[in-house]
């Protein structure tokens, strides 16, 4: 049977292991979209495919497609950027695995967005770098969320039409944005303040360089990453896995940081 060969720049967003010795991985691609492919023997100690298939890894990636099945078989994938800070810092692995997963969430299988591709490997690239890993994802996350289609409304209430400003006030997702006091419904709208509204403005009209730099008083950047991090639980469905991993290490954090009691030694 004929096979159609693909070639197209690609990130791993996931994989696991498949049978004795083969992987399934999961591709964000530059000319796809959403792929998965069975990388045969990639577990073995002599695989041809090394550590290309680690998360994260920006690669080229060549695929046969018979057609009959959503999975293809992967045939090459050569490193181009493997980000390996990625994977050797704590908070770093957690927030890549973060947006790797909204990625995976809220995209659709072979549904090709150049935009929101090179929007994933900037993001990756900020994040290596970066000493504010959190703050990165959600900048990333505000913008896939845009690029995608899903852009909330932050001008008026997305209900009756109220000009914005007015508090209370709430985000919901699915009512399209903003929400007055007069037309929450429940308690699933998440609760924020002007301050927040404002800024989740700035981050859609600033440019990269500068939203990810963006300096903020600690106690609104902690609710703007709560909000952000609302809205796509809520986009999604569900959480996502990475962020119960992301809760247990600023719980870890914390009681690292906590103050021994008098008169006992850490």
């Amino acid at each position: 049977m004929a096979m159609a060969l693909g070639k197209t720049q690609a990130v791993v967003i996931g994989r696991r292991a498949l049978g004795e010795s083969d992987r399934l991985v999961e591709f964000y691609t530059r000319g796809f979209g959403k792929l998965r492919g069975v990388a045969k023997a990639a577990r073995r100690p002599r695989s041809r495919f090394g550590s290309a298939l680690e998360p994260f890894t920006l690669g080229e990636l060549v695929f046969f497609d018979t057609g009959r099945s959503e999975l293809v078989r992967v045939d090459h994938f050569d490193i181009v950027h493997p980000f390996v800070a990625l994977r050797e810092h704590l908070e770093k692995l957690g927030r890549g695995a973060w947006m790797v997963e909204c990625v995976a969430r809220l995209s659709a299988d072979r549904d090709p967005h150049d935009a929101l591709f090179r929007l994933l490997v900037r993001a990756l690239g900020a994040l290596e770098a970066s000493s504010r890993p959190t703050w990165v994802s959600v900048c990333f996350a505000v913008r896939a969320v845009e690029l995608i289609g899903l852009r909330p409304r932050l001008d008026r209430c997305s209900s009756c039409g109220r000009l914005f400003p007015f508090s209370p006030v709430a985000l919901d997702v699915t009512a399209g944005g903003l929400l007055c006091d007069r037309c929450r419904p429940d308690a699933a709208a998440i609760a924020l303040s002007p301050s927040a509204v404002g800024t989740l403005k700035r981050l859609r009209e600033l440019r990269w360089a500068d939203v990810i730099r963006l300096p903020l008083a600690l106690e609104l950047q902690g609710e703007v990453v709560a909000v952000i991090e609302g809205m796509i639980e809520r986009l999604a469905g569900q959480a996502p896995r990475s962020s119960r991993y992301l809760a247990q290490m600023r719980r870890g954090l914390s009681r690292v940081a906590e103050p021994a009691p008098p008169g006992r030694r850490r």
